[in-house]
This record gives C-alpha cells, sequence and structure tokens, in this order.
C-alpha cells in the first residue's frame, strides 16, 4: 500500500472480484462500479506520477486533488469490507485470498430487501464522488496543471551539500579525530597495495560526511598526481559526473574533446587512458544506488599504482559495495560529542570569544540534547538564532526548545533549507517506504519502537501485501535501517537489531509530511490546531494535556488506527465512537488508571486486524474476543492477572498469526484450528493440556511454551513428538516453572533428544541435561545461531561438537562446578580445538566450564569478541601458553580461576600470568578476573 495511493492497492482488487459473473449483484449497482472501478484505475495512475514530486513542487490544486482522491479510496474501502463483516459466520480475513473464500456467502446477502437498499445506496453516494473528483481530474489536465508534474521533477535544485566543498577551515568542528583516524586508515605511505584502496564514509542527511570527506581530501591531496572531488546526488547524469572527473584529473584531454558527443563507454575509456599510470586520489561524493557506483568504479579500477578512493554515501548497502571489500573500510558517521556540538554551536552564535551567557547555558544545553549531535541540526538552529548578526532573545530560545520535536517553525528559511535536505532521502524512497517510514509519526519523541511491533502494525494496515508478510516487513525495515532513515537499537547480548527510533528532526520532517497528507493525527500540547473537522484516519494521542472539547465532539467514526500512550491514558475513547477500526495499540498503559475503560465491547470491533495490550495490567481477557474474526495479531503479555484460560470462542481466530501470552495463560482446548498462527510466545502447557493439537500448527515459525515441573514421561514424548511435526519452525524456547537454575525432571525426561529441525536457527532450553544431547550437530541444526543450554556433566569433546555447528553466533553452555577426577583432568590438558571450530560464533558463555590453556590454536573462534570460561591456577602455574592471543577478535575475555581459595598466593600468581596474556592481546581486550571463596 503507498501513502499517495491512499488504500488503493487493496480497494482496486477488491472491487475486481465484486464484478464477476459468480457475485449475483444488480445490474444497476453493478454497472455503477464498474464506471467508478475504471475511473479509479485512471486515478491510480495519475497519484503514482504525484507521489514522485515533492509536494513543495506541486500545484496546490494537485495537492487538494489527490487529498481527495485518497480520502475516496478509504471510504470505498469501509464500504466494500463492510460486506465482510455482515457475512454471517464469516471467518475469513479481508485480503484477496479471503475475498474469494466469501464470494458463495455473500451472494445471498443481495437477497436480503434492506441490505440490498443500503448497499446500493453507498455504492450510488461512491459513484457520485468518483465522477466528481474524475471531473476535476479532467478540467485540471485541461488546463496543463497535470503537465506541470513532468517539468516539476525535472527542475534541478541548486545541491546544498555544494556548502560543505567550501566551509571556512575554521569553523569546522568534531571532525579531526575522525580524520586522522581515516588519514592513518589508508595508509597513504603503503606501497604494497598496488589497486586502488577504497574507504566508504555512511550515515545520514546532515551528519557531515561530506565535511569530513572534504577534510580528508584537502589534508592529502598533494602527495598524489592527480585528484578530484565530485558530487553524484539522488539523480545522477553519469555521462555529467564521468566529464567532471576528467576535467579534473587531465584538463587538457577534457579541453581536446570539447565538442565532442562521447557515450558513457566512450568516457570511460578516455578516464582510464587519462589516469594511465597516474597515482590518484578521487572523492565521489553523495552515492545513492549501487549501479551508479559500480559504472564509476569500472573507470577508476585499472590502475595500479596505490591509488585511494573516498566514497560517501547514505545506504549502508552501497558503502559495502564501494568499500575494499573490507567492514574496516567502511566508516559510519558517528554524532558529534557532547563538547564538539557545544562548540559548533556556540562558535556560530557567539563569533568572537565563543562564550555562552549563563542566562542562555540552559536552554542551549536542552537545545543541543534535542539536535543529538547532527551537525546540520545544530548549524541550522543555530544560524536562526543568530541570524541577522543579532542574538535573539532569551525568550525566543525556549520558543525554539517548544517547537523541535513537536513542528518546525514555518516560514522560516533556515529550517526549511534543514527539511529539504533531509527530505532528499524521503523522496529517494520507494513508494512502499515512503508509507511505513511516516507510519513512525504515530510514536512520540525518543520513543524506542520495537521492530516486531511496527512490522505486525504494517501488516494489520495493509501497507505489506503477497505472501511472507513478516519477512517482506522485515525487509522494509532493513531498508529504512540501510538508508540511515531511522536509528537501529542492538540486542546487546546477539547483536542484531531488535529496535530504532527516529532522530527529532527527522521526526518533525515525517510528522508534518503525514499531517498535511491526513495520513497521521497526532493530539498533542503543541499542536493544538490539528484541524479534526477532516476526516481522521489515523489517530495517536500521546500526552496528558489535550484539548478535550476537540477529541469529545470531533469525528473519529472513520478512524482507522488508535495508539494511546502511557502518559495520556486518562484521554482514553470509548471504543463504541470507533466503527472501522484496525489497529487498537494501549501497550504499556495502566489500565488501572483509566477506570472509565471497559474492554468488554472489544468484540464488536469486528474490522480489527491488530490488538496490542501488552503491560497494560489487564486483568480479565474479554470474553467476546472471539469474535474478532479478522484479527491478526493479539498481544497480552505482561497481562498476567490470576491464573486464567483464554475464552473457548479464541479458537474461532483462523486469522491469528501472531499471539503472545502472559506468564500463564493457558490455550483452550480445539487451539489446533489456529492454523495462520506463525508465532506463539508464552503458552502455558498444564498437564491436561492436549499436546497432540500443537502439531496441528504447521505455520509456526517461532514459539515459547512454559512448563510446570516434574511434567509427566508419557506427556514430554507426546511433545517432542508434536515438536517434530513443526518443518518451518526456526526458533524454540521451552521454559520451566523455575527457571533455569531448576534441578527438576521435565528437561531430563527428554533423555537424549533435542527438539530438532533443520531451520531451527534460535534454540533456548531451561533445565537441565545429565550430557550433552547428541542431537545437537551440524547435521541436525545446520542453521543454528544461538544456543542456551544446561548440562550437568560437560565434556571438552562437547565444546568441539558445539564448534561444528557453521552458523552459531551466540552460545551461553551452563555446567555445575567442574567433578573431573585427575586422570581426566590430565588428558584435558592437551586438549585443543580445531582450526576451523566456531567459524561464526561472536560470543561464547561457557559457565563453570573449566578449559585447557591451550584451548585455542590459530583459526578457531576467529569471529569471537566476548568469551568467558575457567581454568585451573595449577594449569596456569605449569608455564603453560593462554594462547588466547589467537583469537584475532577478541574484545572482553571473563576468566573464572579454580584449584585455589581467592586471595592466596597462587591464586595471585595465576591471576597475574593471565593479566600479563590479556595485555600481550593486540586487542588489549577487557579483562575479568575472579575466583571462588573455596574450592
Amino acid at each position: 500500500m503507498n501513502l499517495a495511493l491512499g488504500a488503493m492497492g487493496s480497494l482496486l482488487p477488491k472491487l475486481g472480484e465484486l464484478l464477476k459473473e459468480e457475485y449475483k449483484m444488480q445490474t444497476g449497482v453493478k454497472r455503477d462500479v464498474q464506471a467508478f472501478s475504471a475511473e479509479l484505475v485512471s486515478m491510480r495512475a495519475a497519484l503514482r506520477r504525484v507521489a514522485e514530486v515533492p509536494r513543495d513542487q506541486l500545484e496546490e490544486e494537485v495537492r487538494i486533488w489527490a487529498g481527495d482522491v485518497r480520502e475516496l479510496s478509504y471510504d470505498t474501502e469501509d464500504v466494500v469490507d463492510s460486506l465482510l463483516v455482515r457475512v454471517k459466520g464469516s471467518e475469513t480475513d479481508a485480503d484477496m485470498d479471503g475475498f474469494k473464500e466469501l464470494v458463495s456467502k455473500m451472494k445471498g446477502l443481495f437477497k436480503k430487501g434492506k441490505a440490498r437498499r443500503q448497499i446500493a445506496t453507498a455504492i450510488k453516494d461512491i459513484k457520485e464522488q468518483v465522477q466528481d473528483v474524475a471531473a476535476r481530474h479532467e478540467r485540471y489536465k485541461a488546463d496543463g496543471v497535470f503537465a506541470n508534474l513532468a517539468a516539476a521533477t525535472r527542475i534541478t535544485a541548486v545541491d546544498p551539500l555544494l556548502v560543505a566543498l567550501h566551509e571556512d577551515k575554521q569553523r569546522i568542528v568534531g571532525i579531526e579525530t575522525a580524520r586522522d583516524k581515516l588519514i592513518e586508515k589508508l595508509c597513504l605511505t603503503d606501497d604494497a597495495s598496488k589497486q586502488p584502496k577504497i574507504l566508504s564514509i555512511v550515515g545520514f542527511g546532515g551528519l557531515g560526511k561530506t565535511t569530513l570527506a572534504k577534510a580528508i581530501y584537502d589534508e592529502v591531496r598533494s602527495g598524489f598526481d592527480c585528484t578530484a572531488f565530485v558530487s553524484v546526488s539522488r539523480s545522477p547524469d553519469i555521462k555529467k559526473v564521468l566529464e567532471e572527473i576528467l576535467f579534473e584529473v587531465d584538463r587538457q584531454r577534457y579541453m581536446s574533446l570539447r565538442g565532442a558527443t562521447l557515450n558513457e563507454k566512450q568516457l570511460i575509456e578516455q578516464l582510464q587512458e587519462s589516469l594511465g599510470a597516474k597515482r590518484y586520489f578521487i572523492v565521489v561524493d553523495d552515492i545513492w544506488d549501487v549501479t551508479t557506483w559500480k559504472t564509476i568504479r569500472y573507470a577508476l579500477m585499472s590502475t595500479e599504482c596505490g591509488s585511494r578512493i573516498i566514497t560517501t554515501t547514505r545506504n549502508i548497502n552501497v558503502s559495502k559495495e564501494c568499500s575494499s571489500y573490507n567492514d574496516d573500510m567502511v566508516h559510519n558517521m558517528e554524532p558529534l560529542s557532547n563538547g564538539d556540538s557545544q562548540r559548533l554551536f556556540y562558535k556560530r552564535i557567539f563569533p568572537g570569544d565563543n562564550m555562552c551567557p549563563p542566562e542562555l547555558q540552559e536552554v542551549s544545553m536542552n537545545i543541543l540534547k534535542k539536535c543529538a549531535g547532527v551537525p546540520l541540526a545544530i548549524i541550522t538552529i543555530a544560524s536562526h538564532l543568530a541570524s541577522n548578526q543579532q542574538i535573539k532573545p532569551s525568550s525566543q530560545w525556549y520558543v525554539l526548545l517548544n517547537s523541535i520535536g513537536s513542528g518546525l517553525t514555518k516560514g522560516d528559511t533556515n529550517f526549511d533549507e534543514m527539511k529539504r535536505i533531509l527530505s532528499f532521502s524521503y523522496y529517494d524512497l520507494p513508494s512502499h517506504l515512503k508509507t511505513c517510514l511516516l507510519y513512525l509519526s504515530t510514536f512520540p519523541e525518543d520513543y524506542i519502537i520495537n521492530r516486531d511491533r511496527l512490522i505486525r502494525r504494517w501488516i494489520a494496515e495493509g501497507f505489506i501485501q503477497g505472501e511472507n508478510l513478516y519477512e517482506a516487513g522485515l525487509s522494509y525495515f532493513n531498508e529504512l535501517v540501510n538508508r540511515s532513515m531511522i536509528q537501529p537499537i542492538y540486542n546487546d547480548t546477539v547483536g542484531g537489531i531488535h529496535s530504532c527510533r527516529v532522530h527529532d528532526i527527522m521526526l518533525d520532517l515525517i510528522c508534518d509530511l503525514a499531517s498535511e497528507e491526513n495520513f497521521v493525527t497526532i493530539m498533542d500540547t503543541i499542536k493544538l490546531n490539528t484541524p479534526l473537522e477532516r476526516k481522521v484516519r489515523r489517530l495517536s494521542i500521546q500526552k496528558a494535556e489535550l484539548p478535550t472539547t476537540q477529541l469529545a465532539t470531533g469525528s473519529i467514526s472513520q478512524v482507522r488506527s488508535f495508539t494511546i500512550f502511557r502518559p495520556a491514558i486518562n484521554q482514553m475513547l470509548p471504543l463504541s465512537r470507533f466503527e472501522v477500526l484496525r489497529v487498537l495499540d494501549l501497550e504499556d498503559c495502566n489500565l488501572e488508571e483509566c477506570g472509565h475503560l471497559s474492554l468488554s465491547c472489544v468484540g464488536n470491533l469486528l474490522y480489527l486486524r491488530y490488538l496490542g495490550l501488552r503491560n497494560t495490567r489487564l486483568r480479565k481477557i474479554p470474553l467476546d474476543i472471539g469474535k474478532l474474526l479478522f484479527l491478526q495479531t493479539l498481544d497480552l503479555k505482561g497481562v498476567d492477572g490470576n491464573a486464567e484460560e483464554l475464552p473457548g470462542s479464541f479458537v474461532r481466530l483462523r486469522n491469528l498469526m501472531f499471539l503472545y501470552l502472559g506468564r500463564i495463560t493457558y490455550l483452550p482446548a480445539g487451539y489446533k484450528s489456529l492454523t495462520s498462527l506463525r508465532e506463539l510466545r508464552g503458552a502455558y502447557f498444564t498437564q491436561d493440556s492436549d499436546l497432540e493439537e500443537l502439531r496441528y500448527l504447521t505455520e509456526l515459525r517461532e514459539l515459547k511454551f512454559r512448563l510446570p515441573s516434574k511434567y509427566p514421561l508419557e506427556k514430554v514424548h507426546i511433545l517432542l513428538e508434536s515438536l517434530g511435526k513443526l518443518h518451518k519452525l526456526e526458533s524454540l524456547h521451552i521454559a520451566s516453572d523455575q527457571g533455569p537454575a531448576y534441578d527438576g525432571e521435565s528437561i531430563d525426561k527428554m533423555g537424549d533428544s533435542v527438539p530438532s529441525s533443520l531451520g531451527l536457527n534460535c534454540l533456548r532450553l531451561e533445565g537441565w541435561y545429565e550430557t550433552m544431547p547428541t542431537g545437537i550437530s551440524s547435521s541436525s541444526l545446520p542453521l543454528l545461531s544461538y544456543l542456551t543450554i544446561c548440562v550437568h556433566q560437560v565434556r571438552l569433546e562437547d565444546i568441539q561438537v558445539l564448534g561444528t555447528l557453521p552458523a552459531l553466533c551466540f552460545v551461553r553452555l551452563d555446567s555445575d562446578e567442574d567433578t573431573s577426577t585427575e586422570e581426566e583432568r590430565e588428558t584435558e590438558r592437551s586438549f585443543m580445538l580445531s582450526t576451523d571450530a566456531f567459524p561464526s560464533a561472536t560470543r561464547c558463555l561457557f559457565e563453570n566450564v573449566i578449559f585447557s590453556p591451550c584451548m585455542f590454536p590459530r583459526g578457531a573462534m576467529s569471529m569471537v569478541q566476548v568469551l568467558r570460561f575457567g581454568l585451573l591456577v595449577s594449569d596456569i602455574l605449569s608455564g603453560g601458553d593462554l594462547f588466547i592471543r589467537n583469537l584475532p577478535s577478541l574484545q572482553s575475555v571473563e576468566i573464572k580461576l579454580y584449584g585455589e581459595e581467592r586471595g592466596s598466593q597462587k591464586y595471585s600468581e595465576a591471576k597475574a600470568a593471565v593479566e600479563r596474556a590479556v595485555a600481550d592481546h593486540p586487542n588489549c581486550p577487557d579483562a575479568y578476573l575472579f575466583g571462588t571463596l573455596k574450592n
């Protein structure tokens, strides 16, 4: 679904189905649908053209017309979807597959007189609206308004990035360290590297990529035979770029070719001949796509004279393609430090001594916090505060502070310039990513947005079409990260991205765009003038102090998405006012603080696809939740009241894909009907649960459940058999009532078995195995990347087996205190991993597992950054080499010393020996050494 197209993406296929012969529609109604369907197809084509043009380049008539078409598409889809929810007993979603299945049931609906008249009236009303909008379209075409769209896309604006090329060097702040580091990385005196070495600088607009590249260029250019600095831009003319490089590296050749019409191939040949045996330094600035870089790269990579190239880009995929096939040659731009941000800010406002008056220090610090170290934001805001060579009074500083993060100041050219620069990245997005990005305006400033929550909401809104919806949504999310539109937040344990946030300045931009397009309506204390006279489609309430009269009197019956955040829970609206709600998200709101709110009528929200009640302290799951037949996501995690079973009607939710439950929530009998489930987290299987039903949930990708202690053996066998039927399972977490330290029987009774699947990439097992299960092997778990397991008796050979898992990135193996005999220890002292062990692992945590000092040959654990294990003091003092210097990626090591009491002389000697070995490591990793009180 596309922001510019409104609901067209899902509406037109539905209308096409309605027109089929098997759907017995009245002749007059069918003609009306045919007529306005054709008009809508034409309008969609025009809207696509509109979507490619920045809003400020559109004629006002076009903007108004496009908005009317989008609103009309929403209204029309609501009418079509109303047919779905009126089909008695419908158990199918409103996607295209479900729509086809409903056709036979919906035939009878047109035979009912009252329903027939209501539908005919609604269709007629839509037809009249479509005709009105279509007539305006024809009139605007006749007036030449739409003809200007093509011209608008060709207008060449002054590239704001050129400013950085001519920046006063004395005013540049905060890049000295990065400049010197990158110059060193380029190894300018390294003659061994004959092939051109390429460094790529990546980061979102405004971080200072161009400024940094120019600083390096100015510093080192004198040491090369020829140099060039060219900008590519969003819509490049490759011939022009190649001509500019040729002009800078060989002006004489360039002048001799003036007047000749050369194609790209001929220009590349001329450039290759010109560079010849020269040692060159070229900066290719502002690359937007891989294809453009490949063309330029082909022209530059034919020499072997130790040349150097720097590229800058906003797209991490482009930067990886540009770099010398080495992550070390990709430099991610970091925001300025607090000190450098302050220096840059004050230097722009107070050009003399750069000192800030005491009365402005607090507000300036708060403003800089909003800027989050982004040089473009700092300079733009500072320019605003020091406009016309006069510093604005403190009152205006506070006005500015309150406006940042809640809407940029209208009409201010400095802010407009900043928005324009940031908007380059926005308008370069494909249409589906524009929609997904603007949807983030739903969330407040500085809010940490969970990745999976966001993707599930995109799905519920219909932004993602086709099959494999979650995978497509994950791709969308990653693309926004790669394009530096959102800031990723990484998981400290495994390093993957689990959440994101939006920079305040970027949030301002997307909030403005979302409001202008009536895409999201944000209610807060700043935007009191939100025009609720428009049909509100998506409503976000973020703060407590709101114009309650607007909410009380405004029309919200057409709201498709309603999100409220904890500070505003007292502003919660009655659910009865929503008629076509698809998304209801109350996550983290304390419902106990909202006495007037009742979820008893949530079953009347028949259009609902997403119901988010996580961490709401909900005490009673609504009994009529089973009426939400279109529901795709139900999030009840953290609502634990008393132990509770879901209502029996819950099993009717056959479109449910994502289910998250509280710690002690039971699944009702018949849950095997939930065949669309792809994620089930938090189910509690009691001794009375029917585990046979689990095998029918064959679409499951992620499964987490909890078992009570002393689970019956026969139930364990049934569980293993059912898990074996889930061939699409990717993540499995089996928890126990007592947690991982519980020495219970449930896991032991699995014996030597491990639930396995060839596609399993995450396995977390709580409880204890007696010995390492033979089911953990590279043949049964070839894709396993995350493993936690507890084993009583661990042998070093078990570590070797784990090391054969080719995709394993994270492992935590917990054991008891070592109980090896002296003979066993003597044998293990010489044990060594294979040289290819743990090829992908980055974090290896072996708790209470004693290693031999010579465990790590060169080549083993080559990617490991964090390592935890144990050593015997006697082994260390025997003079053996610790071999940790063979771990080239090591950043942190934790070693527990066994065999001597902490504080004893031998313990101290062993500790000193380990510290020397760590200090001798090239990376100087962080070291954490600790021992036991008694051994």
